[in-house]
């Protein structure tokens, strides 16, 4: 469904469960930029009546899931602490080549954001499913699905703003230079590491 060209191992998942404190963190901040992409989204291109309401709902959700998180990290225990650099999104980003043609930024911006919400996604999945932690599992369980929804909500328009043939080429090229990406990475516990 998702389309990933790379899965996340499982001993991934054991990584992020033997750091607690610092998956729990990056997560929150994670959760914090969706809703903070979702409003620059809104404020770029308000003159998309339906992106605009679609994309209030996402910031609005993104930071009640922040908020969950937070939640979860004081019951624990756990202090949010500072963000701590996280480069998955900047090098997504840097895939595409930097344009002034607003309609193709915003394709580039929706189709990174839906692969962004795919893989956590799909970390989210593997997560819950190879924890110990039964509270633990049943969240990421429940966040997987929001996760998905968002994907495709971002896939969708990006779909909708430019025809299909170039956007799919696009999101063809985005997930292979991604799943390369992705080869290195699983060895911290960070939603993206």
């Amino acid at each position: 469904m998702l389309g990933l060209q790379f899965e996340t191992s499982t001993s991934w998942a054991e990584i992020a469960e033997d750091n607690l404190e610092q998956i729990l963190t990056d997560h929150a901040f994670a959760e914090q930029k969706a809703s903070a992409n979702a409003i620059s989204i809104i404020i770029n291109y308000s003159e998309e009546t339906d992106l605009v309401k679609d994309m209030s709902d996402i910031a609005i959700e993104e930071l009640e899931h922040f908020r969950m998180v937070h939640q979860l990290m004081i019951k624990r225990g756990f202090v949010l602490g500072r963000e701590q650099h996280n480069d998955y999104a900047k090098s997504l980003q840097k895939f595409f080549p930097k344009t002034k043609d607003r309609q193709t930024a915003l394709i580039n911006r929706l189709l990174v954001a839906a692969l962004i919400e795919a893989r956590s996604c799909e970390r989210f999945k593997v997560f819950s499913e190879n924890m110990q932690d039964e509270e633990l599992s049943k969240f990421y369980k429940d966040l997987m699905v929001s996760e998905a929804n968002h994907y495709t909500l971002f896939l969708g328009y990006a779909r909708k703003y430019m025809d299909r043939k170039t956007v799919d080429e696009k999101w063809k090229n985005l997930l292979a230079f991604e799943a390369e990406m992705m080869k290195s990475r699983g060895t911290k516990a960070t939603v993206h590491g």
